[in-house]
């Protein structure tokens, strides 16, 4: 958890802890990939599957596919010094953006 919060850090002030542990727990095992705790903003279909599957789904986003996108985009180019993306962090610099940090806290 240390090293996903300070991944965060980088790139966020004032990081909801919180948060954080609730997207570590919401992708759980696929963090024990090194493949798939990380983002390829070079790669389409990851970008399509983080729109349909984590902005859609988990977030409750029904903005247009190109605002989704510019989003999506908008995170790739905060993160494009990292040269790994850690997946934890994309996705809470996503859920940040659309104000949605509450949807990871412990009820």
């Amino acid at each position: 958890m240390r090293d996903y919060l300070a991944d965060v850090k980088k790139f966020a002030s004032n990081v909801d802890e919180a948060a954080v542990d609730g997207i570590v727990r919401h992708l759980g095992i696929a963090l024990r990939s090194r493949d798939a705790s990380l983002v390829a903003c070079t790669d389409p279909s990851e970008l399509a599957r983080i729109r349909d599957g984590f902005c859609r789904k988990k977030l409750r986003l029904d903005d247009p596919d190109d605002g989704v996108d510019g989003a999506i985009q908008s995170v790739c180019e905060a993160m494009k010094a990292d040269t790994a993306k850690a997946r934890v962090t994309f996705y809470y610099l996503l859920a940040e953006h659309y104000e949605k940090l509450d949807l990871f806290h412990k009820k």
